[in-house]
């Protein structure tokens, strides 16, 4: 299944994505709707208000109590930097008002100008879950989505944490819907990922290249907190960066970025220059 939450006559509805329609799922949003022990079966069964035409995707989780992100995650990309597979997943965070839709315009902060590009999978919890073992993990996730967490280099590296760089607001899109993790589309052992700028293909990878995967990942952060529905983890992003080219290359006012992982979707953003 693809669940989504879309905007309608000024708020925002959780719906069931079947083709080109969408199926009311009864609550204001996916976080809220993920909150049922049974929004599997209440997703399969909805039955609710039919939207039709053109939609309008809100982010696919409006307001999750936590956003979680991985840094130095794939295989290829690390061992190409010459540096050794990391023991340990390094983690930063993200905050709420960062998310965007996924085909809402990208904010490029004016205190910035090297915002760069970073396509990345993104899993959505399901089910509250701590200290969790490998078959707790996997049955906690909810699903999969596209994201991409653009990120301002020179805001980045001010300091040895990252987070001042990673939660600018309206810089991340996530989207367009989750596809539920029982979906046979996202079962594969790999996903291809690519990110495209202006037409220009800057990523391209395999989710299979993970160091640490979803259910991994899941696994550890429980141990540190609880996971509630709603919240997201960001995997990680593979080589390709704008910040790692010689000449250095960033987004810029009116850039295209369309971030695309198979059996998912996409996400398709125009970048806008902030202006006060």
């Amino acid at each position: 299944m693809k669940l989504a939450t879309i905007r309608v006559n000024g708020t925002t509805r959780a719906v069931r994505i079947d083709d080109d329609k969408a199926v009311d799922l009864g609550e204001n949003d996916l976080v809220t709707f993920l909150r049922h022990s049974d929004w599997a079966a209440r997703a399969a069964n909805a039955d609710g208000e039919m939207y039709e035409g053109a939609l309008d995707y809100a982010p696919v989780v409006v307001a999750p109590e936590k956003v979680v992100c991985v840094g130095l995650n794939y295989r290829t990309h690390i061992l190409e930097m010459g540096r050794e597979l990391p023991s340990h997943p390094t983690l930063f965070s993200k905050f709420a008002r960062a998310l965007v839709g996924a085909y809402d315009d990208v904010t490029l902060p004016a205190a910035s100008t090297q915002m760069d590009w970073e396509a990345e999978l993104g899993v959505v919890i399901g089910a509250e879950v701590r200290h969790a073992d490998t078959e707790q993990a996997r049955a906690a996730i909810a699903g999969y989505t596209v994201l991409n967490d653009v990120t301002a280099r020179d805001w980045q590296y001010r300091t040895t944490q990252w987070d001042q760089g990673k939660t600018f607001e309206a810089t991340t899109p996530i989207g367009p819907w989750l596809v539920t993790a029982d979906d046979s589309a996202v079962s594969a052992q790999g996903l291809s990922l690519t990110c495209e700028v202006d037409g220009d293909t800057v990523q391209k990878a395999d989710t299979g290249d993970l160091v640490f995967d979803p259910v991994a990942l899941v696994a550890y952060l429980s141990e540190i907190i609880t996971l509630v529905p709603g919240d997201v983890i960001a995997t990680g992003t593979p080589g390709g960066v704008g910040h790692a080219r010689k000449p250095a290359r960033y987004l810029q006012d009116g850039s295209l970025l369309v971030t695309r992982i198979e059996g998912i979707g996409e996400t398709r953003n125009t970048c806008r220059r902030e202006t006060r």
